[in-house]
């Protein structure tokens, strides 16, 4: 959704760019991963949908095979698809669309068309 708006991807206030990495992407999901990514795992987890078969155990560490990246993947999509009623905007918007309109609240800040910066905040 950066990529979107006038912000720059290289550009960072959180974490320390790196080589190859857009660390504005990191900054902006600081915002969204309890509501997006934590619910998700916790949902696949909890509706059983990734099972212990789906990782794969090796070299001391733990990855999802191929069909957990799938099922995660799914279950990912679905979730950014989901609609809220947005507060101001009195009108439903998608996950991916709330993401994009956090992009645009930052470029206002930094362009100085508002005052501060105020990051989403979960309100149910």
């Amino acid at each position: 959704m950066i990529y979107h708006t006038q912000l720059n991807p290289t550009i960072s206030f959180l974490h320390e760019p790196g080589y190859r990495r857009y660390s504005l992407a990191l900054d902006i999901s600081e915002v969204f991963k309890p509501i997006l990514v934590d619910r998700t795992i916790f949902r696949v987890l909890n509706k059983k949908e990734i099972q212990e078969k789906h990782f794969d155990k090796k070299l001391n560490g733990c990855h999802l095979n191929e069909m957990g990246k799938k099922i995660y993947m799914r279950a990912w999509e679905e979730r950014l698809s989901e609609t809220i009623k947005h507060r101001s905007l009195n009108k439903n918007v998608s996950y991916k669309h709330l993401v994009k309109l956090e992009c645009y609240k930052l470029a206002k800040y930094i362009l100085r068309d508002e005052p501060e910066y105020k990051p989403f905040k979960i309100w149910w």
